[in-house]
């Protein structure tokens, strides 16, 4: 198969970043592993026009308007390996797809490693947040925390008494500095030091935390700041990264470009502040690049 744009990853970036490109009459193909970010999560909130839709009808409203272009195509698979050739990309799939691409837009996104505690994985996205103005008016005024994971935990305590009344929990092992600890006082968070050992609650709905020393605390919604791990695409590329607050993400100049020539990348994967607004307005930048590309090569 020959076209002239591979995008890997059709979620909100990537599929924001083809609506761009065939618009502009290119080829388009989006292979998607169909394992979004996002759907662990309830709702999409904060996005203009479509906010409270499920990430499920966000993505069949935009793949029913992209299909409407004869230059889009999209394939379920996962792209296993992409190499530099002569005239531009070769790449390869789990299912045998052959893909040579002029550019190619990575929009895959990346995993977030949450901290191992029962009950808290099987609510991520729903009771259990990183993003409060994603979710965090629907818990307005119920009592919140805030899971400490690393120090970008600080900040988010901070934010979290917006929305309602927050305890940070340091786990033991995070402690904020003097001057961090008194502003974190002055917006009235409550400072808990034993280490939670259960997220407790009905389904996906969590109404209690229980501590390491058989202490339950009443919790309606647990925010977490996990590390993030990149896809191994991108090791594999060599691309130039750069560190964020939450871990390491790939290195793009202000039009999505990598380090690699021809190689645009967009959401999650460079973005140091991520929820869907972000991966909407990084995948229309690096579609619009790419197609410029074209023209100004």
């Amino acid at each position: 198969m020959n076209v002239d744009v591979l995008i890997v990853g059709g979620s909100f970036a990537g599929l924001t970043a083809a609506m761009q490109l065939v618009r502009g009459r290119r080829n388009v193909l989006v292979v998607d592993a169909g394992a979004p970010r996002n759907r662990f999560s309830a709702a999409s909130h904060g996005i203009f026009c479509i906010d409270g839709k499920t990430p499920e009808e966000i993505h069949t409203t935009a793949l029913s308007q992209l299909r409407a272009y004869p230059t889009f195509d999209l394939k379920e698979d996962i792209v296993s390996a992409i190499e530099k050739t002569p005239t531009g990309f070769n790449a390869q799939t789990e299912k045998g797809m052959n893909i040579d691409c002029k550019r190619v837009i990575l929009a895959m996104g990346i995993t977030d490693k949450l901290p191992e505690i029962p009950g808290l994985q099987e609510r991520w996205g729903k009771s259990v947040m990183h993003c409060p103005y994603c979710h965090g008016y629907e818990l307005s005024d119920r009592p919140l925390g805030v899971l400490a994971s690393n120090d970008m935990s600080f900040h988010q305590a901070a934010m979290i008494p917006e929305w309602g009344a927050t305890t940070l929990f340091t786990q033991g092992e995070y402690e904020p500095q003097a001057e961090t600890l008194a502003h974190l006082q002055s917006r009235g968070v409550t400072i808990e030091r034993t280490p939670v050992v259960a997220v407790m609650g009905h389904h996906s709905d969590m109404d209690q935390v229980k501590l390491s020393d058989g202490r339950l605390l009443l919790l309606e919604g647990l925010y977490v700041a996990p590390r993030i791990q990149l896809p191994s695409l991108i090791e594999q590329l060599a691309l130039e990264l750069e560190e964020a607050p939450l871990g390491a993400i790939v290195k793009v100049n202000e039009m999505k470009e990598s380090s690699m020539e021809g190689v645009f990348v967009a959401g999650d994967l460079s973005n140091a502040m991520q929820n869907g607004t972000f991966a909407i307005a990084s995948g229309c930048m690096a579609g619009i690049a790419a197609h410029r590309s074209f023209i100004f090569e």
